[in-house]
């Protein structure tokens, strides 16, 4: 029997299985073989994989995930679980989560869709802005693993809602309390890195991203798309709703794995703005619904070495929206318009 009420499929990123280096390596082969993550010629992209990445880097990685792995297991998949069920308990929807790499699986959660005969889907990448590493990706994977359990699901996709008022009013809500608490020097929205040749991939001009120093601010075809246009509209949109001066925030990102990588980045502005007398900051992630190790690590931890070594007095991090009401009033928002 075919039940009539939609279900929703969360996705989110992925994280290794468990706390050892065998899992971390299974998670980061899966995750940088995915072409549109390292979007390199396939032999290209082994030869660094195997090579360069592989014997050296899940040793550091594992290290890095035993500074925020908690005794539940990973944050990332507990705050979307914890999402998930509420979003359920909210609404009364059959709601299923999943990761684009490793478990709980895409396929898994499809399956359990199709035991309970349903097919009408809403899928929501937990990803606020547009890019070939994060939504494109898990819209592509999402469509092949569902042509194989079934070909009577009928999925549709929720666009990336960088621009949402509901969302721009979570984050702001979000930053709201620190505010309260204290001023700063400084905020600074920190956004995952990717290379400025996936920019330029979603520009269907072929001929607008990079083309002047204000492209991104530009309506158009070519900005449509863009991770980078996202991410500064977004900014821009949550300083305006929280009365902040061009002066008192910045964007910059992180992560960046090699060079031609979306600029400022994150650390080195760290380090910098100590010298032009920006002591007191407060740093958010807001590429992230759920707070993982790009932020509690990267950020919260190696970030905030890095602002004090730099001479920096005071960095408070501002944790990403997680299962707050917000969150859930947000996903129930973009299923109901979906």
């Amino acid at each position: 029997m075919t039940s009539n009420i939609p279900g929703v499929l969360l996705i989110n990123l992925g994280s290794p299985k468990e706390l050892t280096k065998k899992s971390v390596r299974d998670y980061l082969k899966v995750f940088l073989s995915d072409d549109y993550v390292l979007d390199l010629p396939k032999i290209l992209q082994q030869l660094i994989l195997r090579i360069f990445i592989l014997p050296f880097r899940p040793k550091n990685t594992l290290e890095a995930y035993e500074q925020i792995w908690t005794p539940e297991g990973s944050p990332l998949i507990l705050s979307t679980d914890s999402i998930a069920k509420k979003l359920s308990s909210k609404t009364g929807w059959h709601v299923e989560y999943a990761m684009r790499y490793e478990d709980p699986s895409i396929e898994n959660a499809l399956l359990n869709f199709k035991k309970k005969g349903i097919f009408n889907l809403i899928v929501i990448s937990l990803y606020p802005h547009n890019a070939m590493a994060t939504t494109i990706t898990t819209e592509m994977e999402t469509r092949i693993v569902a042509n194989k359990v079934s070909e009577d699901f009928k999925l549709t996709f929720t666009k990336p809602f960088f621009d949402n008022e509901i969302y721009i009013d979570a984050v702001s809500n979000s930053i709201k309390p620190y505010i309260k608490k204290a001023s700063f020097d400084k905020i600074i929205f920190s956004y995952h890195g990717i290379p400025k040749r996936q920019a330029k991939k979603t520009d269907k001009t072929g001929e607008h991203c990079f083309s002047t120093g204000n492209c991104c601010e530009v309506e158009g075809e070519g900005s449509k798309d863009c991770y980078r246009s996202h991410t500064r509209i977004a900014s821009d949109l949550t300083a305006k709703k929280l009365g902040l001066n061009d002066d008192q925030w910045e964007v910059a990102y992180q992560s960046r794995i090699g060079p031609g990588w979306l600029t400022p980045f994150t650390d080195r502005r760290l380090s910098e703005l100590p010298e032009e007398g920006k002591n007191n900051i407060a740093v958010l992630c807001p590429s992230f619904i759920s707070d993982c190790l790009e932020t509690l690590e990267e950020i919260d931890i190696r970030g905030r070495k890095t602002f004090f070594d730099a001479g920096g007095k005071n960095m408070t991090y501002i944790p990403c929206l997680n299962d707050s009401d917000d969150t859930i009033t947000l996903l129930e928002n973009l299923v109901k318009s979906a």
